[in-house]
């Protein structure tokens, strides 16, 4: 039997000393690290090279606006470094990069990065929000399920789920948008405040949960179900093992062999889920803020494709893919600290 494969109880009984401890966890963490920055390098890459075969002109597009000689519009080409080569403007976008300049956006006329910083905190907002939801609601509903296999429970949690999972977040967005927002009027259609509204404390904190809840509707909904599946599944796993015939046998009730001693085991391979997910909602979230107009990175990200705004596209891109690099490093790291398999592997 392999060490990825045996029973962590047999794994941990094969004690190791702190040094090989160290070491291995250092050079396991090195070879994540040189993958993540791999990963990096050719984020940079697509980064350049991607949005360069984008449709239109940024330059024509902003004399579209109002009317430019043709030397003005040669300057603004100037101003923007598109009269070099594309060599020229590669190297200038690796030196900007690794010098924490994201360069300035054609239509704010503002520094990409100090945009990325005053709109990624009502992103954080909303995605740690729907992320926090939807691991506690499809934890507990998957456990449960799990525990209750082939009862009505079950069948409804888990046929709920994917009906959920198989719609668009867009057209989900747009269903609640429409009846909730438009025809009930229950929850504001857009943005993040109220127009106007001058509020502070526990008020404002009110306000932006109503323009929050369609939002994190639509992305819990949509999002829940591979918690549910994953934690359902590797409960049901866990639940023919002997350690739980055991803790019967010592009268233990049900629900405590359930909570103490099944769901702790069964909660590994969510752990790579949950980070990995997080980063994906945070890259997913440009649909649901452009619907619902809710002012973070991803309706900034919409703005700068319909510019196109190239460097705003780049800045976003890059950051985006960058958080979801770090949440599987991060989920690499502490899945290796959580299984002794992975340790012994």
């Amino acid at each position: 039997m392999s060490a990825a494969t045996a029973p962590i109880g047999a794994v941990k009984a094969e004690q190791e000393s702190p040094d090989q401890v160290d070491s291995s966890f250092i050079r396991y963490a090195a070879s994540k690290a040189g993958g993540a920055l791999i990963s990096f390098a050719m984020v940079i890459l697509l980064g350049f090279f991607a949005f360069r075969i984008l449709p239109g002109d940024p330059v024509r597009r902003i004399a579209q606006e109002r009317p430019m000689s043709p030397e003005q519009i040669a300057e603004l080409r100037s101003q923007y470094g598109l009269d070099k080569p594309l060599p020229a403007q590669f190297w200038d976008y690796i030196v900007n990069i690794f010098s924490g300049n994201l360069g300035e956006s054609y239509v704010y006329r503002k520094a990409v990065s100090s945009l990325i910083a005053e709109y990624i905190g009502p992103t954080l907002v909303l995605t740690a929000t729907a992320a926090l939801v939807a691991i506690v609601l499809g934890l507990w509903l998957g456990q449960h399920a799990a525990w209750k296999r082939g009862s009505w429970f079950d069948r409804a949690a888990t046929g709920i789920s994917l009906v959920f999972w198989s719609v668009p977040t867009f057209w989900l967005g747009l269903i609640l948008l429409m009846i909730f927002g438009g025809t009930l009027r229950w929850f504001p259609t857009g943005g993040m405040v109220t127009p106007g509204l001058e509020a502070s404390g526990i008020e404002y904190v009110i306000d932006v949960a109503r323009h929050m809840a369609l939002p994190v509707a639509s992305m819990v909904a949509v999002v829940y179900a591979q918690y549910l599946l994953v934690m359902r599944a590797s409960l049901i796993e866990e639940m023919s093992s002997d350690y739980l015939t055991t803790a019967r046998a010592k009268g233990l009730r049900d629900d405590l062999v359930r909570r103490r001693h099944a769901v702790p085991n069964a909660m590994l391979p969510t752990v790579t889920l949950v980070f990995m997910h997080i980063g994906g909602l945070i890259a997913g979230a440009v649909t649901v803020e452009t619907v619902f107009s809710w002012p973070g990175l991803g309706k900034l990200t919409y703005e700068a494709i319909s510019g196109p705004d190239m460097p705003l596209l780049q800045g976003t891109f890059v950051v985006f893919s960058t958080i979801i690099i770090i949440m599987n490093l991060v989920a690499d790291l502490v899945y290796r600290q959580l299984d002794p398999r992975v340790r012994r592997s």
